[in-house]
């Protein structure tokens, strides 16, 4: 496919999802439908989708409508791309500009982009805006500004198989580079060739895992008894369970439970994968191996922490949704408290950054529960090249 043809491709594409359609959908969709689509052209038609999404508000408000063309004109404008070699109408590229299109046009994007109100300059629903104001106050908009941009890679390194170096290795046997990071010992940054990730050597043998930074200092930072029994309680798909399963305190017993088990059906195959004994539970069966040790619970929240990501996501969360989380975490943190033994540890973490979903909902548990103690919670923002992300440990005394 040509360049201009992508963009086109992106423009149908994100009409579908301006339409109500999840983004990873639609682009599986649009894969199988058009399958003399290379990798190549499909890889770059991803990134102008996302990079689209991330940047919605304020592509739509320069290239004059809220429509994948419309915002497609001004990812262009906002990423220095000459419209006219976009939108040439030859072959399968978008057609030309009309007049109405070009009058709409900023003389001076730059300038314009200035203009905007903050909330759309920034790319953030209006009501979404000022939580993030009274969270972050002067660093809101450097916050908002690393939302736009593309998330790093994130490789766990599982130490039950391998030293972050022997992984390095075998992920560049592969053409698979990486940097450590040095803040979290088992976690390598990839700089080239992240699409290769899932059909290498190191990944199919269990030597390493995606996961992002932030999750990986989630685990890496617990302080465990040896031997400790664990349970994951929102396990989902087992990111976590897993490095649970090679933290150095190396837990005894490890259960992984999830309200929709549907979700962990893919953890056995990568707990075999990883050298890691897991056992399932059905909610029913938590009591019977309890108390535990470690309670982990990685809360159903907004996801804000993930908009990088999932940008489409932002767009569809609204302050309902918000008031919806907010209400099930502290349902789920009163029902896996439950679970753990005198002198354990509840561990709460979400992948957001609303002060709801963090520090008033550990404030509240406490004030609740006379019979636990707070003894560390963390943030960590996007500046640290993770997700954005809360984590918080408490003890039952």
């Amino acid at each position: 496919m040509q360049p201009a043809a992508r963009y086109a491709a992106a423009i149908d594409i994100l009409d579908d999802i301006l339409a109500g359609a999840p983004a990873e959908k639609v682009l599986t969709s649009w894969a199988r439908g058009h399958r003399f689509a290379g990798s190549k052209d499909r890889a770059a038609i991803r990134d102008h989708v996302f990079d689209a999404l991330r940047m919605r508000r304020s592509c739509a408000a320069l290239g004059g409508a809220e429509t994948g063309r419309g915002i497609v004109i001004g990812l262009c404008l906002r990423q220095d791309i000459l419209l006219e070699t976009v939108f040439t109408g030859e072959g399968h590229a978008p057609v030309p500009l009309s007049a109405e299109e070009q009058a709409r046009l900023p003389e001076d994007p730059v300038a314009a982009l200035t203009s905007l109100t903050p909330a759309v300059r920034l790319d953030i629903p209006d009501w979404v805006f000022p939580l993030l104001q009274a969270q972050f106050g002067a660093e809101t908009e450097d916050v908002l500004a690393r939302q736009s941009q593309r998330a790093p890679v994130f490789l766990r390194v599982n130490m039950i198989k391998a030293t972050p170096a022997q992984a390095q290795e075998g992920l560049a046997a592969d053409g698979i580079e990486t940097n450590p990071v040095g803040k979290v010992k088992t976690a390598l940054e990839v700089t080239e060739n992240e699409r290769k990730i899932r059909n290498c050597t190191a990944y199919q043998t269990g030597l390493v895992e995606l996961q992002d930074l932030s999750s990986q200092m989630s685990v890496s930072q617990l302080t465990l008894p040896e031997g400790a029994r664990i349970l994951d309680y929102c396990a989902g798909g087992g990111g976590k369970t897993l490095a649970l399963a090679a933290h150095p305190a190396r837990p005894t017993a490890l259960f992984a439970h999830d309200v929709a088990a549907n979700r962990m059906r893919d953890l056995p195959a990568r707990a075999q994968r990883a050298g890691a004994t897991v056992q399932l539970l059905e909610t029913g069966e938590i009591p019977h191996h309890a108390p535990f040790d470690l309670v982990f619970v990685d809360a159903p929240c907004s996801g804000s922490g993930t908009w990088r990501r999932m940008p489409d996501a932002k767009w569809r969360l609204t302050r309902d949704d918000l008031d919806r989380y907010t209400r099930l975490q502290a349902e789920i943190l009163a029902q896996a408290a439950r679970h753990v033994a005198p002198g354990g540890m509840l561990c709460y973490a979400t992948c957001a950054p609303f002060e709801a979903e963090n520090e008033a909902q550990v404030a509240a548990f406490l004030d609740r529960n006379s019979g636990w103690a707070l003894q560390d919670q963390w943030r960590a923002d996007l500046s640290t090249g993770g997700d954005g992300f809360f984590c918080a440990s408490m003890q039952r005394i």
